[in-house]
């Protein structure tokens, strides 16, 4: 019922926007949050808990949108460590440079930092006057929070080419900074969200040998998502005493298994980070803890990036691809990015076609070594196709009533070695290009 009125919806809109078009009328903006996504967790935004060393707030500044919060603010306490990951996009925005430039300083975590993030603006591509925006928005926040400026993380998402109006920023420095609290965690994910539908927050403890740490955060992103290094905009915080090198080298591995493992569009942002705070006011992680604690920021990782496929700009579906038996996990790889990232693949999926042959175009396309007659199909369970040609015991309705499903799983076997991969996904309906074709307007 709910996945029958989002399509209704889609449509509706659609034909609005043409007849506006046929009019002579502008084309209306989107709003924020247009529909909600079918695929949106039941419960919505989760309670996140206080921890211990963060403080949190939003404001809405008319960066670009209007009556809603659009940029966010965290501080973290003395004594905490910064780690992160950004795009390796080329065009990379502003304040993914300087972030970059100040976590590779890897600098004493003695006065605390302090995030900021803004919606509707990604101040990429915007030459000399990007640096200068992100220059007096991390001075002006230093100077409100009584922080180095070297302490100060800033990240920007929304239009790309043009310039920041950081003194409408600056100008909520004082509201954000009086508003700070433990509990401000759904203002601040909602403040960042751009086209997203819902925020998307997640939660994990873990047991340590001097007590329970907890880690939680939230991420924004719908559409642009073909992460290169962590993904969109993604904030996580802990309690755990944890050193920055130890922490960046985790968090480079969950990244792989994480956020770099899924697409949308097959498009990198240019704006795309990840930063994770560990106030250290909890549990220290010792070498014996290391599993323990990995596994609940490998949890709220992967969790925050499969809520980010659930809400692909006009999704219905989500679409796990497993990719075995190729010759490496790095052809494996190679492959199911090639069916994840297949419009006709992921048309299909839209239409709940069991159209297995698509499957079978986007391993050959994807220069992975393979062999026709060793590759297998799968749709869940179903054996669809094997040693060559379709699976004697398939049939057409048994595909077709699999693909009526929310969540599909898609699985392909090279037959060629111990080589695997999974990647998420989501379908490519209407909406997306309605979406994006009105989303400077």
């Amino acid at each position: 019922m709910r996945k029958a009125q989002f399509r209704r919806d889609q449509r509706a809109l659609t034909r609005a926007r043409i007849q506006r078009r046929l009019a002579g009328k502008p084309a209306q903006a989107a709003p924020a949050a247009p529909l909600v996504s079918p695929l949106a967790p039941a419960g919505g935004f989760p309670e996140l808990p206080a921890i211990a060393g963060l403080e949190l707030s939003s404001v809405a500044a008319g960066v670009k949108y209007k009556g809603r919060p659009d940029v966010m603010m965290a501080r973290l306490a003395p004594g905490s460590v910064i780690a992160g990951v950004t795009t390796r996009s080329s065009t990379r925005s502003a304040p993914v440079l300087d972030c970059e430039a100040k976590l590779a300083a890897v600098e004493a975590p003695e006065a605390g930092a302090a995030f900021l993030v803004n919606a509707g603006n990604s101040n990429a591509f915007t030459g000399g006057r990007g640096l200068e925006s992100v220059e007096a928005v991390t001075a002006a926040v230093a100077q409100v929070l009584d922080l180095p400026q070297s302490r100060i993380f800033t990240s920007s998402t929304g239009v790309i080419g043009q310039p920041l109006p950081h003194d409408r920023i600056i100008a909520a420095l004082g509201t954000l900074a009086g508003d700070l609290s433990p509990e401000g965690w759904t203002g601040a994910a909602r403040a960042i969200m751009t086209t997203d539908t819902f925020p998307k927050g997640s939660v994990e403890t873990a047991q340590l040998a001097g007590g329970k740490v907890t880690v939680a955060g939230f991420a924004k992103g719908s559409g642009m998502i073909a992460p290169d290094m962590g993904t969109m905009l993604v904030y996580i915080f802990t309690d755990a005493k944890i050193s920055q090198p130890a922490l960046t080298a985790m968090l480079r591995r969950l990244t792989d298994r994480s956020f770099n493992s899924i697409t949308v569009d097959s498009d990198t942002s240019t704006s795309d980070t990840l930063l994770v705070g560990a106030t250290g006011q909890g549990a220290e992680v010792t070498d014996a803890d290391e599993a323990a604690f990995e596994a609940a920021l490998g949890a709220v990782m992967t969790d925050l990036a499969l809520q980010v496929v659930r809400d692909g700009e006009g999704a219905t579906k989500l679409l796990e691809v497993r990719v075995t038996g190729a010759e490496s996990d790095a052809d494996a790889r190679k492959v199911a990015l090639a069916i994840a990232n297949s419009p006709l693949v992921k048309t299909a999926v839209a239409g709940e076609d069991p159209n297995w042959g698509r499957i079978v175009m986007a391993v050959g396309k994807s220069g992975a070594r393979a062999d026709r007659d060793l590759l297998s199909i799968r749709f869940g369970d179903i054996l669809v196709a094997e040693n060559g040609w379709v699976a004697p015991s398939y049939t057409e309705e048994a595909g077709a009533s699999y693909m009526t499903q929310a969540e599909l799983v898609v699985t392909t076997d090279l037959g060629l070695g111990a080589g695997s991969s999974t990647v998420w996904t989501c379908d490519l309906t209407h909406r997306y290009i309605s979406i994006n074709a009105d989303y400077r307007s």
